[in-house]
């Protein structure tokens, strides 16, 4: 059994082989998050999809000199000029530890650092460990190149996909990129949190079910486990 925390916006901590995992922490500056204790979170390595605000915020407060800082190029240089331990990396690029591998995709999306960097190619992250194969999308509006994943890795377990629309896609494409993927089973991520993406949770689940897919719209704070198939 592996297990996942949600954070809010876009952030996560999975839980694999004994190893936490955090994506892309943005808690301080999450209102919906308050209630969060940051300093419990200590996870063994962080991954970025991108530069934006909303997704590094927390990376300084939570990252040990230690802690591995997996992003894109760009990105990992301005957190190593910090003194963090930050490895860049950049599309199609695999991240490999005996328990799982990262592989960088293509995300359609805009980056830059908190104070204006040039923040890099935005990316998705697809993980594979033993059990397992899942998709994180980043921020991304409907892309074909989406089409490649079930090609090139097989049965999709879950996709976290973004939904709500203005910055990033919306409930629509998003449904159409779990068909994309090949995936029926959705937990949704960047919702709710600013006013221009807030979301009507039942229309947005029905939408999915109407298709004949699974939306999970996680509440902060919330834990998700699930098991092999």
């Amino acid at each position: 059994m592996s297990k996942m925390t949600y954070y809010g916006h876009s952030c996560f901590l999975f839980e694999l082989a004994g190893k936490r995992i955090l994506i892309d922490p943005f808690i301080k500056g999450n209102p919906l998050a308050e209630d969060i204790d940051i300093e419990s979170i200590n996870p063994d390595l962080i991954f970025l999809t991108h530069g934006h605000g909303d997704h590094v915020m927390d990376v300084e407060t939570i990252a040990t000199e230690d802690t591995p800082v997996i992003a894109p190029y760009e990105v990992a240089n301005w957190f190593e000029n910090k003194g963090l331990n930050a490895q860049g990396m950049n599309q199609g690029g695999i991240w490999k530890e005996d328990f799982v591998e990262v592989k960088f995709v293509p995300a359609i999306h805009s980056s830059s650092l908190p104070d204006g960097s040039y923040g890099g190619n935005p990316c998705g992250l697809i993980f594979t460990t033993e059990h397992h194969t899942f998709y994180v999308a980043g921020d991304t509006c409907l892309t074909m190149d989406m089409k490649l994943i079930p090609l090139q890795h097989g049965k999709i377990d879950f996709c976290i996909l973004p939904v709500g629309g203005h910055f990033t896609m919306g409930v629509d494409e998003a449904i159409h990129a779990a068909k994309f993927v090949e995936c029926n089973r959705v937990i949704g991520c960047h919702f709710d949190t600013f006013p221009p993406i807030e979301i009507d949770h039942q229309s947005a689940v029905e939408a999915f079910e109407a298709e004949g897919i699974f939306l999970k719209l996680p509440h902060v704070g919330e834990v998700i486990e699930w098991s092999s198939h």
